[in-house]
């Protein structure tokens, strides 16, 4: 048993720093790093439907993207900017947590449907395009011919991906709010929608980051060894 644990423990910390160090590769990384973008820019669409309308969503080739919506009210404004970072660390725990009680199928029906729901209401710039029909396409073609194996490990690779860049996602918003306030992205929207500086919000991203990180790995971690 403490030999099987053991093998678990090192195939989990491999596919945390292989995602690590694969984000970080030119050109792949960037691509790779889509899908925690995907989610991000998806957790501000959906609250800013609540309150307003979604225009567009721009996903980029340097992993970078882009929300474009129209808010009635104060609260939606509020809301729609504190999602993204939230979303996408509360996706990346949900992932782990998923595939720590074996619902394998569940996790890629949920990602098939950000990846359909983007395609077919919000994104239109061409790079985003092709993204998404690449991504779908690896989707479908694991649920087709992908064996369990094949399936369940790149799942985990990918929960890997999505947790580590939101937490690294996070830090670089704090560090931005600290050094470069202006050029802080949702941290700055929150400070001129609340006027609480900068640095208070990119540390609530980045605090609840972590958060999201312990809880996602200690679900999955512990589950998938037992």
């Amino acid at each position: 048993m403490s030999f099987v644990r053991d093998k678990l423990s090192s195939k989990f910390f491999f596919f945390l720093v292989f995602a690590f160090l694969l984000i970080h590769v030119p050109i792949i990384g960037n691509y790779v790093k889509i899908i925690n973008t995907l989610i991000h820019e998806s957790g501000h669409a959906l609250i800013a439907l609540f309150s307003g309308n979604v225009e567009r969503i721009s996903l980029f080739m340097n992993s970078e993207g882009a929300t474009y919506s129209n808010q009635s009210t104060w609260i939606g404004s509020f809301f729609t900017s504190l999602a993204g970072y939230t979303f996408a660390s509360f996706m990346a725990f949900l992932s782990f947590l998923l595939i720590g009680r074996k619902y394998h199928i569940l996790l890629i029906d949920i990602l098939l449907g950000f990846i359909f729901l983007n395609l077919i209401f919000w994104v239109r710039n061409p790079y985003g395009i092709f993204w998404l029909c690449s991504f779908a396409a690896v989707f479908l073609l694991l649920l087709i011919k992908g064996s369990k194996g094949l399936r369940d490990h790149l799942l985990i690779m990918i929960a890997s991906i999505m947790l580590v860049d939101s937490v690294q996602s996070s830090y670089e918003i704090f560090y931005l709010s600290l050094v470069e306030p202006h050029a802080a992205g949702d941290a700055e929207n929150l400070t001129q929608l609340t006027h609480m500086p900068a640095p208070i919000w990119g540390s609530f991203f980045f605090l609840q980051a972590l958060w999201f990180c312990y809880y996602g790995l200690k679900r999955g971690y512990y589950k998938i060894q037992n």
